[in-house]
């Protein structure tokens, strides 16, 4: 069905093989990966507006099967660019910390469309003529790289949507082999930590919340310019811990009765009374 575009796709394909898409990607692959991608859409348009469909099976195939491709990479090119650009050159809990940030975010994309990722995951075919025909275009409230292909005889309700959620499939594969990179690189460079002594916290986690609190009000980490979440991540993987809500649990702290800061005073208790006792040998 989709033969006259058959050319143009495995074109892009073999260039693709070229670049690779599953290895870490540096900025120059990213842009040629997002060059490429422009490219085949290009030329897909252009198509498009001279010889039209001749069926609309025919266009909803395209839409779903064919401008996908391309299209999905682009977003997924896109988005590695942008990790590697901001992705922290050195450290490597900030460098953690920064790509679980951007897990979350995969997540709650997937979490946004879940009805139409079970739609196409389970490769229904009810709603295509809605999601796959002009004839229902809906424009998208985004400024996406992706937007500049709302040309009307281009583009569908859905087509756009779903070339990014196959290409944030894609970026989340890479995020994990990413992760799964660093930390064999962090291993390999036989770099002694504290994460790797399986340090755990055996206090409560309102008493590390306190602590973590206390921590970035007395701006002691990175000159007082670390955000208090990034803080509050490296702990804990430190300790092997799940903070609940900790914006909630500082709350619950302020709105204590009497003395508020009550793990910080009993450190502060203890440590004075060992170095008493210390003097006394």
């Amino acid at each position: 069905m989709g033969g006259k575009f058959n050319s143009i796709i495995n074109g892009f394909m073999e260039k693709l093989n070229d670049i690779g898409t599953d290895k870490r990607i540096n900025l120059k692959k990213a842009n040629e990966g997002i060059h490429l991608c422009n490219n085949a859409l290009f030329l897909l348009k252009g198509m498009v507006e001279k010889q039209g469909f001749n069926s609309v099976d025919e266009e909803i195939y395209f839409f779903k099967q064919v401008k996908s491709e391309p299209l999905g990479y682009l977003v997924y090119f896109t988005e590695v660019r942008s990790c590697q650009l901001r992705l922290p050159k050195l450290g490597f809990h900030h460098q953690l910390s920064f790509l679980k940030k951007r897990i979350r975010r995969i997540n709650k994309f997937f979490n946004r469309n879940w009805d139409f990722v079970h739609y196409m995951e389970q490769e229904l075919t009810y709603l295509d003529h809605q999601y796959f025909t002009r004839e229902n275009q809906i424009f998208p409230l985004y400024a996406l790289p992706e937007a500049c292909y709302l040309d009307p005889t281009f583009f569908t309700s859905h087509d756009m949507l779903w070339a990014r959620i196959k290409g944030m499939n894609s970026y989340a594969r890479y995020i994990k082999n990413l992760i799964q990179q660093i930390e064999d690189l962090h291993k390999n460079n036989g770099v002694s930590t504290a994460f790797d002594k399986k340090l755990q916290w055996t206090a409560s986690k309102t008493a590390l919340t306190e602590l973590i609190y206390a921590l970035h009000s007395g701006q002691v980490i990175n000159d007082g310019q670390e955000d208090l979440k990034n803080i509050a991540n490296t702990f804990e993987m430190l300790f092997d811990v799940k903070l609940d809500n900790i914006y909630k649990t500082y709350s619950e702290i302020k709105a204590r009765k009497g003395s508020r800061a009550r793990f910080l005073e009993e450190l502060q208790f203890r440590l004075n009374h060992r170095m008493d006792q210390d003097d006394q040998l």
